[in-house]
Parts: C-alpha cells; structure tokens; sequence
C-alpha cells in the first residue's frame, strides 16, 4: 500500500512536468509573440510546483514507507530502483534554492525570446545581457551541485550524468584523431553535385514527404503530429502524445527531410517507452524536471542521428525509397538518379550553421561550443568576449570566417533556454548511434528489413535494446546490455571513414 500511494505521488510530478512541455511546445509553435513574458512566468509557476511536489514532506514520508515495502526485491527491480532514482533526485534538489529554480526558469523563457529577435536582426547587444544572467545563474547551479575537478562537471550532470571535461577531451581527442585526417583528404577532392537540392521545393510537399519519411521508419502519427518552428525539437507528454516539429527552406530540401527524420528518432524513444513506466520517475527526468522517457540526452540523441544518418542518409535508403521522392517532387527530381541524390545529401561541406553541418564536421561544432561553454563557466571567457573566441575556434576547426553573429554565437536556442552542458550531448549520441548500429545490423532480420525498405526489425531491435527501458539503465549500463561494452568510439569513427571514403574516392 505505501508503494503505491508513492507512485502515485510521483505520477503527479509527472502530470505537472508534462502540463509544462505542452506549455513549452505551444510557446515554440503556436504563441504570439506578445505572449511570452506571461509564458515565462507560467512556465516558472509549473517547475516550482514540480519540484516542491517533489522534495515536499510528505513525499519523503511516502518515499520512506515505499523503500521499507520492496526492501526484500532484487537491488536492480524497478520498484527499488524507482525509489533509488526518487531519493537521489530529493537530495539533488534540496541543494538548490527554490528560488534558483524559478530564477533560472523565467530567465530561459524571456531569454528564448530576446534571442528570437536578436538571431533575426543579428544583434548580439541585444542578447548578452540575458546571456551574462544565464551564466551567472549556471556557475550558482554549479556551486550548489557540486562538483570535484571543474564546475562544468556540475551542469552535464543533468543533461548526461557522469561525463567530465576530463572524459569528453579524451572522446574528443580520439575522434579528431579519427576524422582529421579524413576531414583534410576530403578538401582535396571535388564534391559531389548537389545544385539540384537548392530547386525551389514547396514548402506544403516538404512537409508532406518528411513526414511519410519520419512514419516510414516508425514514427506513429496517432501518438504524434508534425509542426513548424524556428529551432527543431521534439517533446512528449507521456508516450501517447509524441509531437515533432521541423523547418522548411524552399531552396535547401535537406533541411525539412533530414529534420523530419532527426525528431522521429527521438520520438520512437518516447513512443516506444515501456507503457508500465508512464507516469513513473522511469519516464521522468527528476533531476532536470523534464517528463522524458530517454536515459541521457546522449542516449536520446543516439536515436534521432542513427534515424537521420544512419539510416536516412545510407545509400541503401535512397536506392530503395528515391522514386517516392521524385513523386513527391517531380519538377525537380525527375532528372536526378538514386546515386546522385545519395551522394548530395552526403556532401561535406565546412559550414557556419551547426543543425545543417554534414555528417562529418558536426562534431566539429559541438567540440567548439563544449570548449566555448566551460570557459565561459570557470571565468576563463567572458560573455563580451564569446562571438571573437566563438569565430576563432570555427576558423580553427573548419577553416571559415564567419561573417556575422546570426551565422556564429547567436545560431542557438540552447543559451537562451538556461541549457548549458548540454552540448556534449549530441557528439555522444553520433558515438552511441554507430556503436548501437553496429550491432542492430548484425541481426539477420534487421539487415534483411534494411535491405527491403522494411524498417519495422530495426525499430523493434532499438526498442528492445534501448527504448522500453525508459530510464532504468544508466547510459552506460544500456550500452553494455545491448552491445557488450561502455561508450566506443571507434564503430562511429569506422561508418564516416568507409562511407566517406567510398563518395570521395579516397
């Protein structure tokens, strides 16, 4: 009995986390702008409310009484791990000042928006002094938290528990290793053609062809919707509502498709969620007070590029599924072959804007930002400063000058939202992408689905492994059950060198 009235306990934190990201989604999608300060202030009611249901006397008492009623099951069963997550997620918390909380949440909500405008007029004036607060406000979450070598540390905490930027510099360091070389071996040779991409595309075909693509690897539109915003996400409010959203450029075709694609592999996370965590801290991110089924945002990620790259950008795909794209659009596909349309979206091609960088130096731009944003947290670099070091390290990276801040330090929603040490996230989703790949296609039926455009075998072989789990495993713990070893690095590093390899001729 004591259990189950603290399960229901946590279910309303969960109502309350999901009640906010329905607000969240609405204010990205559909609000005018005029609503964002009311937006803001209702955002910060919901995450205080969220977190005091949380550390509230009463919850602890249940979370006591809980503990002592399946004291006797296995260590690893999922009600005592449930209740593990629920006691550790108290303590976290109670280290933070509630109205830190509420701080850092109406800061994100009015910094989303300042830098909505300051993006579209290129004026990074405008943005620094929200930026300046969001940092200080980090480095006092950092303080709070705690941490031993550097208060980056304190903040990826919440986002992928356990990475350091002693960890991420030797993973970053091997994967330069790795795609340096291959980087500079590719410069030297010409690039595919792609002038095709840039046709005029109706933006109502894009829509309607991304989102066939995104159902044709599973995504399930009676759980979900597709809509457009400035900056792509995804967001779930339990698994039965799974809502992605995309944006369309009437000149670069990639960037609707290939978005489609990216926001259905998150949401296959959360759709295919084991149903008995709804509504459980299995689905709910109570460190970060975020209702989301994915253990790490690095595991998170790892769906959406391995659905985006792996699968959508394999030549594979498109000898199967290219005749679909030359009906949604036939004025500019018609001349265009299978080969030729794979080999284009492949294209490297050094580029300013981090969400439509290749395949190849994506990490490139996430290295930056990672560097970028623990300077900015232990002092080293001040907020004035950032656009000059931000332009430096992509003329170190990837050879460009940037030409303007809309192009450089303000292309991101994340600052403007309060998220930093998020970053590294998405190079340890690439990682995890080719190592769960690996596996996933040494399965006979998987390989076989590949190979016939079924992609049912693949998607049910990642909600075996990674998705049903919720968040019961830790990141590294998922790896080793679905792959036999911790996060490897080298499985990503071999797919970019022999697809790479085989388009440039190298």
């Amino acid at each position: 009995m004591g259990y189950a009235a603290f399960a229901e306990r946590m279910g309303q934190v969960n109502d309350l986390l999901n009640a906010k990201s329905i607000l969240a989604w609405d204010a990205r999608t559909m609000m005018p702008a005029g609503g964002a300060e009311t937006r803001a202030k209702q955002l910060a009611t919901l995450s205080v409310l969220a977190r005091d249901h949380l550390v509230a006397d009463e919850t602890r008492s249940l979370l006591d009484k809980a503990e002592a009623e399946v004291s006797s099951l296995p260590e690893d069963s999922v009600e005592r791990t449930i209740c593990a997550q629920t006691r550790e997620a108290i303590d976290y918390h109670l280290r933070i000042p509630a109205d830190l909380v509420r701080r850092r949440a109406e800061t994100g909500s009015i910094g989303q928006d300042i830098w909505a405008r300051a993006r579209a007029a290129d004026d990074y004036a405008t943005f620094a002094p929200v930026l300046e607060e969001t940092v200080a406000l980090n480095r006092e979450m950092a303080e709070h938290i705690g941490y031993s070598a550097h208060p980056y540390d304190a903040l990826m905490h919440r986002f992928e528990p356990g990475e350091t930027v002693a960890s991420l510099n030797t993973l970053f360091a091997q994967l330069r290793d790795g795609m340096l070389p291959l980087l500079r071996a590719i410069a030297q040779k010409e690039g595919p053609r792609f002038d095709f991409l840039q046709r005029p595309f109706p933006k109502e075909q894009q829509l309607a062809f991304g989102l066939k693509m995104a159902e044709r690897v599973g995504y399930d539109l009676n759980r979900g919707r597709l809509d457009t915003t400035v900056h792509p996400f995804e967001v779930s409010f339990t698994r039965n509502d799974v809502r992605i959203t995309t944006r369309v450029v009437e000149e670069w075709m990639p960037a609707c498709l290939f978005g489609s694609l990216h926001e259905a592999g998150h949401a296959l996370y959360e759709q295919y969620c084991d149903p008995a965590f709804t509504r459980t801290p299995l689905a709910t991110d109570l460190v970060g007070l975020y209702a989301v089924g994915g253990v790490s945002f690095g595991a998170h990620e790892s769906q959406s590029r391995l659905f985006e790259n792996h699968v959508g950008r394999s030549r594979e795909f498109w000898e199967l599924n290219f005749a679909e794209a030359q009906a949604a659009f036939p004025d500019q596909l018609s001349d265009i072959d299978a080969e030729t349309f794979w080999r284009a979206v492949n294209r490297v091609a050094p580029g300013f804007i981090r969400v439509e960088a290749d395949e190849l130096t994506y990490d490139f731009h996430i290295m930056l930002r990672v560097d970028l944003e623990a300077a900015l947290i232990d002092g080293s670099l001040k907020v004035a400063d950032l656009p000059e070091a931000w332009n430096a390290k992509i003329k170190e990276y990837l050879g460009l000058d940037v030409p303007n801040n809309r192009l450089g330090v303000l292309q991101d929603v994340h600052w403007s939202s309060g998220q930093i040490g998020t970053f590294c996230n998405y190079t340890i989703g690439n990682v995890m992408a080719g190592q769960l790949f690996e596996v996933a296609t040494q399965d006979a039926t998987v390989a076989a689905g590949m190979a016939s455009a079924d992609y049912v075998p693949l998607r049910k072989w990642m909600t075996e492994h990674v998705h049903r789990h919720g968040r019961r495993y830790s990141r590294n713990q998922l790896l080793e059950k679905a792959t036999g070893r911790a996060l490897d690095p080298a499985p990503y590093i071999a797919h970019l060198t022999a697809k790479y390899s085989e388009i440039y001729g190298i």
